[in-house]
């Protein structure tokens, strides 16, 4: 069935289009990976799609912490450690990835857990971190200026992008989704595209692949995943696209305002950490990637951010490093 066809609860959207997603390329999942919606609860009341930050808290606790040949064998992270800090740039909004809890000021979700994990690994301390916020238009400058030591923001590898900076990972797939208000009926699936006002984020790989595979579409660029929105729930556009895990974080955060038109499309987007061009910190976080993924680190936080909040059980195989 056609994730078109449902209308579902806040965690049945997220658990099925996740396990949609998984078939289509997330994490590395074969369409056999993915989970079965017929396990999906029916019950919106049984949860609300909030991380267990006890459990994501002691998790980052817990994180393995580099000894000193470590990271004296690399000149990125003997300058982060050096200076006492880590200059992270990232997001505070992505309800699944890196969200701004703001009654305690701490940021949770499987990106930012990512970051505090190798801010921990480097430092010995998740919290000696410095935060810039980034769009999808400023993540290279920031690295390209030295404002930040590395970027996390489902930052998707690019050969155009390899050219100004350099990427570790992968650590995750995901692929393109096309949101529209829940009362549209007209937007099925990308060939309904066609003639339609459709929003895209300046700087994303949206608008590209929106222009190969829905050449007909007409559409608008916007500098962030809020300005988007805003102009789909005002009718400016009839659809918005942009990478589906996005797109099932903020259905899950607005219950019956969206839904997902059709099935992922469009090529499988590798996320990487994004480092200085030609950093020796590419090694470096690849080898400490390689070790929490080794050792189960990397799939209990997937499941603390990710999984129990959608209903899927099976922890999926991360993407290959360095493909």
């Amino acid at each position: 069935m056609a994730l078109s066809d449902i209308m579902l609860d806040r965690r049945q959207v997220i658990g099925l289009g996740f396990a949609t997603a998984a078939g289509l390329g997330i994490a590395g999942c074969s369409t056999n990976d993915a989970a079965s919606t017929d396990s999906m609860p029916t019950d919106a009341s049984s949860q609300t799609g909030a991380i267990d930050a006890s459990a994501f808290d002691a998790l980052l606790a817990a994180g393995a912490v580099a000894d000193d040949a470590s990271v004296s064998a690399s000149s990125w992270a003997k300058r982060i450690k050096d200076a006492g800090s880590f200059r992270l740039g990232g997001v505070q909004t992505s309800t699944l990835f890196a969200q701004l809890d703001e009654t305690d000021g701490k940021l949770r979700g499987f990106d930012a857990g990512l970051a505090q994990l190798l801010v921990r690994y480097i430092l010995g301390d998740e919290s000696k971190y410095d935060f810039t916020q980034v769009t999808s238009s400023t993540r290279e400058s920031v690295l390209q200026n030295d404002q930040v030591d590395a970027v996390f923001a489902t930052y998707s590898i690019t050969d155009d992008r390899k050219k100004a900076i350099s990427f570790a990972g992968p650590y995750y797939t995901s692929q393109q989704g096309i949101l529209v208000a829940a009362s549209n009926s007209d937007i099925n699936s990308v060939d309904d595209l066609a003639d339609k006002n459709v929003a895209v984020q300046s700087g994303s790989t949206g608008p590209q692949i929106v222009a190969e595979l829905a050449p007909k579409a007409v559409t608008q660029e916007f500098t962030t995943d809020e300005e988007a929105r805003t102009a789909l729930e005002q009718g400016r556009v009839d659809a918005y696209v942009i990478d589906v895990t996005m797109q099932l974080s903020s259905i899950a955060k607005n219950p019956g305002k969206y839904r997902l038109a059709g099935e992922a499309f469009g090529p499988t987007d590798a996320y990487g950490i994004g480092l200085p061009l030609d950093s020796d910190g590419v090694a470096f976080v690849n080898a400490w990637l390689k070790a929490i993924e080794d050792d189960g680190t990397w799939g209990k936080l997937w499941k603390v951010c990710i999984g129990d909040r959608t209903a899927v059980a099976s922890v999926p195989k991360p993407p290959a490093i360095g493909a």
